[in-house]
């Protein structure tokens, strides 16, 4: 193997076969988001005379000689040979790809899942005696992490109504350090002011996160909206085919050395198999995301018709709640939307579930297929009231679906004789 060389971080457009323009100008419009995915992270010095860059397995990277062997440890970037635990071109693309999608960004860090994404940011800007102030609707691995993990290292952990700015800004104290959004929030689907969070932490010396796994870079561009930390699981929508598990982090110069850091002080490393996975499904990301919020719109509709629900919570929805501030700060949206019984039990809501024919019951989302599960908040919240303001208390027992790239008009018909079988019994 060659020494250690710094590889130019600028995209080789010219060298794609798709981008033979090699007139292009920096004043020249930008190029759409399909052609970014399509191009991203696609050095040629990676790929070679191939499409996608090669599986590249290896925990020993070999030096020239000793004078790159001394050269090494000097330097620690992508696109440096120096050992396996810092990656090789299969990380290294997908990574520069990710950060390429991302406005703002400086770099990107890979972690072996979501969860493992939000520990890593979390713990890059969390010290013991901090506090962080977590949205109370996020995922509950999160909530867990604040009660567990992040307890254990004597960092306290207040849960907050996301949807309440001043109450923000009056719950923060000295000691406040970092905040954790995630918009829409995990099953019930509220939607918060980002931009408006983010700039009252900012004010405050607060660090923000925001795990995006929802919308994604291309529906709702996180850092140029003002986040600091953009955390996302890979595992939905870029991998896309529910066999992968990954997480990122993403960050502009200020913290991704931060979340850099941590991570290789951690011992953080993907597989190169799951990361060429993530990057072939990162090439179909828009088509498979316009495809499945197309598909949820039309879901929701239906299920907003019916007179067995009593709420849908789907931001794309035009009435449903937060659908305001999904229009106003959202480009796009994903599959993922959950809607309320009105009445009913555990039981006829599990026995609706269990009469889905093209739903299957599991965890995770974003993949090609659709999926459905209970939702049951109320544990799960510490200040965000549940069944939510307007519904009636016995209302609330609901379902998550994540929808996938079946026919809409399938996944309807399955849905509406799954209720129909529910009603009967």
């Amino acid at each position: 193997m060659p020494a250690p060389v710094a590889l130019d971080k600028t995209v080789i457009l010219a060298k794609l076969p798709q981008m033979a323009d090699k007139s292009r100008k920096d004043s020249d419009p930008p190029i759409g988001t399909g052609t970014r995915l399509v191009s991203a992270g696609r050095r040629a010095e990676w790929t070679g005379p191939v499409v996608n860059p090669p599986v590249w397995r290896a925990s020993t990277h070999l030096y020239e000689d000793m004078t790159a062997h001394r050269e090494g440890p000097r330097h620690n970037e992508d696109g440096r040979f120096f050992y396996g635990r810092r990656g090789a071109p299969t990380q290294w693309a997908l990574a520069e790809a990710l950060t390429q999608l991302e406005p703002g960004a400086a770099g990107t860090v890979l972690y072996p899942s979501g969860v493992a994404a939000i520990a890593g940011a979390l713990l890059a800007v969390l010290r013991p005696g901090d506090v962080l102030m977590m949205a109370d609707n996020a995922y509950d691995p999160s909530r867990a992490m604040g009660r567990g993990l992040l307890a254990d290292f004597g960092i306290e952990t207040r849960f907050f109504d996301p949807r309440d700015l001043s109450a923000f800004e009056a719950s923060c104290c000295e000691r406040t350090r970092a905040v954790l959004l995630e918009c829409p929030g995990s099953l019930t689907m509220e939607m918060c002011d980002v931009p408006g969070l983010a700039r009252a932490a900012r004010k405050r010396g607060i660090v923000s996160l925001l795990d995006n796994t929802w919308a994604s870079s291309l529906g709702f561009p996180a850092l140029a909206r003002g986040v600091d930390i953009v955390v996302s699981a890979l595992t939905k929508h870029v991998g896309g085919h529910s066999d992968l598990m990954m997480g990122a982090a993403s960050a502009g110069p200020k913290f991704y050395p931060v979340l850099r850091k941590r991570a290789q002080n951690l011992g953080i490393v993907v597989s190169p198999d799951d990361a060429s996975l993530a990057l072939r499904g990162l090439r179909t990301l828009q088509v498979r995301l316009d495809r499945e919020t197309s598909s949820a719109l039309e879901v929701s509709e239906f299920l907003a018709g019916r007179s067995e629900v009593a709420l849908v919570m789907c931001p794309m929805l035009p009435g449903s709640p937060g659908h305001h501030i999904w229009t106003r700060d959202f480009t796009g949206g994903c599959g993922l939307f959950s809607f309320v019984f009105r009445g009913g039990t555990a039981q006829s809501r599990d026995a609706f579930i269990d009469a889905l024919e093209l739903f299957g019951i599991g965890y995770s989302w974003g993949g090609f297929e659709s999926l459905a599960v209970p939702v049951d908040p109320a544990p799960l919240r510490s200040t965000m009231q549940w069944p939510p303001e307007g519904l009636a208390r016995k209302d609330r027992f609901g379902v998550r679906l994540s929808i996938g790239l079946e026919d809409p008009a399938d996944l309807i018909r399955d849905i509406e004789q799954a209720l129909n079988r529910m009603t009967a019994e």
